[in-house]
């Protein structure tokens, strides 16, 4: 009788653990997916005016070029977050949940801070050599 009683409690711990690890797992995967969407709208939305510059004024060029950035730094970003959500070790109570999300979220920022300013470099790349690939304007009644 004693045996039943203390494998009931082992299991009832063992399920509260899992539990608690579920509920960090998915309170990091739907943060970090958030976090991305806010990101890649945000470099999305901003960034067209660079591309724009960089192709001449073709807004429908930029557009493509825009979406496609988009899609890829949702690929990358996302795939790394699940990906990353087996590293490291399992938490095993409320203060280790929070300590995992604390440090995985921090993680996951610091790689789509990296992200951004990898795209706002590339922005500005394309940006200058959109400038420096321009002709100059023709002046009026000058020999050419």
């Amino acid at each position: 009788m004693m045996q039943t009683v203390n494998e009931s409690n082992n299991s009832n711990i063992r399920l509260n653990i899992m539990t608690a690890q579920i509920i960090v797992y998915v309170v990091y995967t739907l943060v970090s997916i958030t976090l991305t969407i806010w990101v890649a709208r945000t470099l999305h939305k901003n960034g067209r005016v660079f591309l724009i510059e960089a192709f001449h004024g073709s807004e429908e060029r930029a557009d493509a070029v825009n979406h496609l950035l988009v899609v890829g730094f949702y690929l990358i970003n996302i795939g790394f977050v699940l990906l990353f959500l087996r590293s490291g070790e399992r938490p095993q109570g409320v203060i280790e949940g929070i300590e995992y999300c604390a440090t995985k979220l921090g993680f996951v920022m610091l790689v789509l801070g990296a992200m951004h300013f990898f795209n706002m470099y590339n922005f500005d790349k394309m940006r200058k050599k959109a400038r420096t690939n321009q002709t100059p304007p023709r002046l009026p009644g000058a020999a050419y």
